[in-house]
């Protein structure tokens, strides 16, 4: 069996604290068996977010490990703007 991560508790208690306080809010009940049955219900949902999340499988690449060293020797030219491009430069215009 695989470990959850950190996903998988966050949406799971998320869902449990979401989904009773709506129930509560709802149902309008003030029964103690009606406000035990309600949080046995958001326990379920809230399990049942965890469990059914889909587990990530690939490691995430960083920009680091993608570096080749080629590319590290090289420089990097860009190309100046021209000059007076687009505005009127003459005096007195």
């Amino acid at each position: 069996m695989q470990r959850p991560n950190a996903a998988q508790y966050a949406y799971g208690s998320a869902t449990v604290v979401l989904s009773t306080v709506a129930l509560l809010l709802l149902s309008g009940t003030t029964t103690t068996p009606g406000i035990a049955a309600i949080c046995a219900a958001g326990l379920l949902l809230g399990l049942l977010v965890a469990v059914t999340m889909p587990v990530r499988t690939r490691h995430v690449k960083t920009p680091a490990a993608t570096t080749s060293p080629t590319l590290a020797n090289e420089e990097i030219r860009v190309p100046a703007a021209p000059v007076g491009a687009g505005a009127d430069t003459r005096i007195g215009s």
